[in-house]
């Protein structure tokens, strides 16, 4: 297979498979550059773990673009962990790329939504912030996003209210309202965009509501985002 012109031959292996997101209502697939992700953006999961929202600036953590795992195939509980966790999460796509984005045009950057999880090894990530280390072990392992469909803006808008929640096995176990982001996705985009030079295929998990919990084998979670769609992935 070629790819970028250029021959497999002048390879040392083969190329990796690009990691693409479906598009809803259409055969368009949207590909995976980078994966973005933004910690305690809800008051209520900051305070559950442990922190006091009113102090602290935006930040992020990244997963790897393979990471990403779509709707209709089952999550695999990860090894080396025996405390799971699912986190509900709008996911922003970037559509136009650019560095210190505006707030006023951060929103014209965006090609659509989509829902997702940010699965969590809790206990490996307990273990890196108590030992001030990176989170990666505990975020960005396999399958570790469960993505829906992208949904274009084009059709919806841009999302700032309506409810957010995951079921697992039909109880209700996290719940929430966009419009409870302390970091507007106009904001969060362009603080990004000044740690990062956005580009197209870029994928921004933009926070969690409280009620975050564990999951175990044969579980089904169930998360939704209104005005976006929803999202129903299997523990296996």
């Amino acid at each position: 297979m070629a790819r970028d012109g250029h021959a497999d031959s002048q390879y040392v292996f083969s190329v990796p498979a690009l990691t693409t997101v479906p598009v809803e209502g259409s055969d368009k697939l949207f590909p995976v550059r980078r994966i973005y992700c933004v910690g305690r953006n809800f008051a209520a999961h900051a305070v559950e773990m442990g922190h006091d929202p009113s102090k602290e600036p935006p930040f992020f953590f990244q997963k790897n673009a393979d990471n990403i795992l779509l709707a209709g195939n089952d999550f695999p509980y990860p090894p080396k962990s025996n405390d799971v966790h699912f986190e509900v999460e709008m996911v922003i796509a970037i559509g136009t790329g650019g560095k210190d984005i505006s707030q006023e045009n951060a929103l014209d950057h965006v090609f659509g939504y989509a829902v997702g999880l940010d699965m969590t090894r809790r206990d490996l990530q307990g273990e890196a912030k108590d030992l001030r280390r990176p989170w990666e072990i505990g975020k960005a392992f396999e399958h570790s996003a469960p993505c829906s469909a992208i949904v274009p803006a084009s059709k919806i808008g841009h999302p700032s209210a309506g409810e957010i929640w995951v079921d697992v096995d039909g109880t209700r176990r996290q719940t929430g309202d966009l419009n409870q982001m302390i970091w507007k996705t106009p904001e969060i985009i362009a603080y990004l965009s000044g740690l990062f030079v956005l580009a197209p295929g870029d994928l921004i998990f933009s926070g969690t509501p409280g009620g975050v919990g564990g999951i175990q084998p044969g579980n089904l979670m169930h998360a939704f985002v209104e005005g976006v769609g929803e999202l129903k992935v299997r523990v296996s």
